[in-house]
């Protein structure tokens, strides 16, 4: 796909990895539809993306609200006549081990609140997401592509029952998505990223950072642009579909 004029949504746009994608995409010439919760964070991402010469509209939408959703993507369509892509970036976590016990006996255990929290915007979102701008690409006869920022955590971490569930489905729904949606001219992947050097993990105490990257082949964090690129490779490569792509330095051998 030729980004140029392109229209491409982002959830979780206007910061972190969202706002380096969203970079890195209007760099190749596309029109980007920012998705966030956070409405004052989306406009200090389109002041920067036009001061730089960026065509930007911004969605204040909460991606778990199957309505919010449906009404931002036909918004989209309202503002742009057509999109073209979706990245489903937007992401929480709330960690906590399932069980914890002391001296043989079960102390503390994981919240349904606590799970269901990230399952709604981390699974549920990127299905709603997906759903809707699939329906629009085939609606207004758009080609298209839908990229799920999926993790490294999708294998299971220590932690992290809710947030490596929700990643290992969206990861799994990309490689479906791109089954299904193939005969409409839509294909779909995901990208897994390892330790990436955005704000809030660049806010960790020094040494927690070293112990970080020590423990990563390469010996160091990936860089926001680093995931940026691999979007856009995704995005540009017409062959590409159904996979998902760890970048993660090689911690994952």
């Amino acid at each position: 796909m030729d980004l140029n004029e392109k229209v491409v949504a982002i959830t979780g746009g206007a910061q972190g990895l969202g706002l380096s994608m969203a970079r890195a995409f209007a760099a190749r010439g596309a029109k980007l539809a920012l998705i966030d919760i956070n409405n004052d964070v989306l406009e200090r991402a389109k002041a920067e993306l036009t001061e730089a010469g960026a065509s930007v509209a911004t969605f204040t939408t909460n991606v778990a609200d199957e309505e919010s959703v449906t009404q931002t993507f036909s918004a989209i369509i309202d503002t742009f006549g057509q999109l073209n892509g979706l990245i489903n970036n937007a992401g929480i976590t709330r960690d906590g081990l399932m069980l914890k016990v002391k001296d043989g006996k079960v102390v503390d255990k994981m919240a349904l609140a606590q799970w269901q929290m990230v399952i709604d915007v981390n699974l549920t979102g990127v299905f709603l997401c997906g759903r809707e701008a699939a329906a629009r690409m085939i609606e207004s006869g758009s080609e298209g592509v839908i990229v799920n920022i999926s993790s490294i955590s999708k294998a299971g971490n220590f932690g992290q029952t809710n947030y490596s569930a929700a990643k290992s489905g969206v990861a799994a729904m990309a490689v479906t998505w791109a089954k299904e949606l193939a005969r409409y001219g839509i294909r779909a992947g995901a990208i897994a990223p390892g330790f990436i050097a955005t704000e809030m993990v660049m806010g960790m105490k020094p040494e927690a950072l070293e112990k970080m990257a020590a423990g990563i082949p390469l010996k160091r964090l990936g860089q926001p642009d680093e995931i940026a690129q691999m979007a856009i490779t995704i995005f540009e490569n017409d062959y590409i579909s159904g996979r998902v792509f760890e970048v993660d330095g090689g911690l994952r051998l």
